[in-house]
């Protein structure tokens, strides 16, 4: 099984609030169809519900947020999803939305919910999930993002691959030059911040990559705009990225 984290600044247009990139989606998807096991994927909320975690001033803090700003916040997820939904079915594929309060309850993983979702991803579907405000209790709400998403199912589920789908070719040693680490070893990497991406931006997606390769799990940072380089990944062959390489710590 394959999870597969589709990154917000990949699937819509940071700078533009609600738009997404069709072309870049319906690469994606084209080349999902190329890959013959199990897959599931999270999406992230890019231009949709970051930008509106942002104007409500919403975090990943449980906390009694703007019921509005939930709300849109809720609205703007489903729109997106929508947009993921049609360009895997018009490529033949058989997507199958759960949204996340379908495993979650407050902010913990429902593990039997969770095994449901790898019965749903082994048989011909493909599950599809996503970030989002969620009710966490005492009129409390909070922002789940894709990226703790993939922990959580990774820790379930046990996955042979996880990866995750970026605007950049993985890390880098290096921001001037871009200069390409290609296998983590520890070393703290330099980081580029969005400012709008209230759920942390990469240094986020570094902390729960770390986490999922600390279970012995692989995962791989990509380019998501070469989304050949995914395929690759999936069938051990050579490319650009950058590797968390799966070690259980005892």
């Amino acid at each position: 099984m394959i999870l597969i984290k589709l990154g917000g600044s990949i699937i819509t247009n940071k700078e533009k609030p609600v738009s997404p990139r069709k072309k870049t989606i319906e690469n994606l998807s084209k080349s999902l169809r190329k890959i013959n096991e199990p897959v599931i994927i999270v999406h992230g909320g890019g231009s949709y519900g970051h930008y509106w975690s942002v104007k409500y001033d919403m975090h990943t803090k449980e906390k009694r947020y703007d019921p509005k700003g939930v709300a849109t916040v809720k609205n703007s997820m489903i729109e997106l999803n929508k947009v993921i939904l049609d360009s895997l079915l018009k490529n033949k594929l058989n997507p199958y939305c759960l949204p996340p309060t379908d495993f979650m309850s407050g902010n913990k993983p429902i593990t039997k919910k969770i095994k449901e979702i790898a019965k749903i991803a082994n048989s011909d579907l493909i599950p599809v999930t996503y970030g989002d405000a969620l009710w966490y209790g005492q009129k409390k709400t909070y922002i789940l993002s894709g990226d703790k998403i993939m922990t959580h199912l990774a820790k379930i589920l046990k996955p042979r691959l996880c990866i995750f789908a970026l605007n950049e070719d993985g890390l880098y040693s290096d921001l001037k030059t871009k200069k390409l680490i290609y296998e983590l070893q520890g070393e703290r990497p330099s980081i580029s911040e969005n400012k709008m991406d209230v759920t942390g931006g990469m240094t986020r997606k570094v902390e729960e990559a770390s986490k999922i390769a600390k279970m012995g799990i692989s995962v791989f940072f990509v380019n998501g705009n070469k989304p050949e380089r995914i395929v690759k990944a999936v069938k051990n062959r050579i490319f650009e990225g950058t590797l968390f390489r799966g070690k259980r710590i005892v």
